[in-house]
């Protein structure tokens, strides 16, 4: 698979020049690619608020950029279009997440309903996940439903109703270990 489709804007993902500022003194010489990822991945968990219903799918990068607020496909547009402004191949990635706490702590965002983080490509290592949301590295709780360049690839509802009447979709999601 040829990752430099990564590499460029895409329909929900502009390379806003502001974005300097957040990744300049990370993306250093001779410090490895996944470890300054994982700096931007923590960088934005800390900066950023995680907070519903301030932003939708159609949300520009600049303007989350300039609120410090959303949701997980926020910060997975927000760090995409940092690795693709400094020309590396970056990928969305849409599905779910389980998430098991320990007793007394909270649920991860993201539990119980569609997720999002990103992926970056590694010469080493081929395309590692980040999950900006959570400041985490993805494991095997977080389940892959599909990637692409930004969320209009890999939406998952797409598509149009004609006719009268009003119409109301719930989807409910468990995702439940097999053990």
């Amino acid at each position: 698979m040829n990752a430099s489709i990564y590499c460029f804007p895409s329909p929900h993902i502009d390379i806003p020049l502001a974005l300097r500022d957040l990744i300049d003194d990370l993306f250093i010489p001779g410090r490895p690619l996944l470890d300054a990822t994982m700096a931007l991945t923590s960088r934005i968990y800390e900066s950023f608020k995680y907070k519903g219903g301030v932003t939708d799918v159609r949300t520009p990068v600049e303007s989350v950029l300039k609120s410090r607020q959303g949701v997980c496909q926020d910060f997975a547009h927000l760090q995409i279009a940092c690795l693709r402004y400094l020309g590396l191949p970056a990928r969305y990635v849409s599905g779910y997440l389980l998430t098991r706490p320990p007793p007394g702590k909270p649920r991860l965002v993201g539990a119980d309903e569609s997720h999002a983080w990103l992926a970056v490509w590694s010469p080493t290592w081929g395309w590692v996940e980040f999950d900006p949301t959570n400041n985490l590295i993805p494991s095997r709780d977080h389940v892959v439903l599909g990637w692409g360049r930004d969320y209009s690839d890999v939406s998952p509802v797409n598509g149009f109703i004609i006719g009268g009447g009003e119409h109301k979709l719930a989807v409910s999601v468990d995702v439940m270990p097999l053990e």
